[in-house]
């Protein structure tokens, strides 16, 4: 991180590194997990599932308490948290060398989660290409979800009600962050295929980036 001079104001401010970026974007159970671990073998990507950070957290820490007490009830985590929590993890993957700025791409999935995240990370985040992973019915995304949470024992996936809340969550507040990105930046891929056809869609795109 790089302090800068403001003569106007005669103040110092930091100026923080942008990270190359790559978004996986879709509804819970539309595979940005699988395609992101799949992306983060290739030499220079590094995948970063903000689920998966907060999972790890210890349920006796004030965060891992907060995490607890919103994804058991289909909610997001409140957003300064949240980022502050990614923030802590990416500058401990770059300090231990898992995650090299100035070579990797970052791939991401599960942050941000809404426009005020997207906006708090535009200092950040140089998004380079967003895939959407897009699952036609609503039913096939529970099914996938139900599957998950009895094979990795993630217990937050396995009720309906909550099912239903985080989809409603996700429509409400996720998905207007394409919106935000723009529409050049987005490549639609369909989630009902294969998960070697979704991961070949993504490839042929992120040549050309």
């Amino acid at each position: 991180m790089k302090a800068a001079f403001d003569v106007g104001s005669g103040t110092r401010h930091t100026r923080r590194m942008k990270y190359r970026t790559i978004l996986l974007f879709g509804a819970p159970g539309a595979g940005k997990g699988t395609q992101g671990k799949i992306l983060g073998t290739i030499p220079q990507f590094f995948h970063c599932a903000c689920g998966d950070v907060f999972r790890s957290l210890k349920t006796d820490t004030a965060i891992g308490k907060i995490f607890l007490d919103y994804s058991g009830r289909g909610q997001l985590v409140p957003d300064e948290p949240t980022v502050k929590m990614w923030r802590h993890f990416i500058e401990g993957c770059t300090k231990s060398g898992r995650f090299r700025p100035k070579e990797d791409t970052l791939v991401l999935d599960g942050i941000p989660r809404n426009v005020a995240q997207a906006k708090i990370l535009k200092h950040d985040l140089e998004v380079e290409g967003i895939f959407y992973l897009r699952c036609g019915e609503d039913e096939d995304l529970m099914h996938r979800l139900q599957r998950r949470a009895l094979k990795e024992n993630r217990l937050d996936d396995a009720n309906l009600d909550v099912i239903r809340d985080r989809l409603k969550t996700y429509r409400l507040e996720t998905k207007p962050v394409l919106e935000f990105y723009g529409k050049d930046l987005v490549t639609q891929v369909s989630a009902d295929q294969a998960p070697a056809k979704v991961l070949s869609d993504i490839l042929q795109k992120i040549t050309s980036l």
